[in-house]
């Protein structure tokens, strides 16, 4: 497989779409929401360690995400 490279880096460049980017955390933030349940069932701290911080970077990642939509939808 072939990569485009950056020329000025000299690293692979790669395309990922917003909404993509956007499905794949929704998706983390749900398995984040399971994960936080199971590890609170099975009482197994570090899983609901674990799935705390997932859930917080995903849902600061679509609030900044939302925001910036916003923002670029009014200007």
């Amino acid at each position: 497989m072939r990569y485009k490279i950056d020329p000025t880096t000299g690293l692979p460049m790669a395309e990922t779409s917003p909404g993509m980017l956007g499905a794949t955390v929704l998706l983390s933030l749900v398995i984040g929401i399971v994960l936080l349940y199971v590890g609170k069932r099975g009482k197994q701290m570090w899983i609901v360690v674990w799935s705390i911080g997932l859930i917080i970077c995903s849902v600061a990642y679509l609030v900044w995400h939302y925001l910036r939509y916003i923002k670029s939808d009014v200007g």
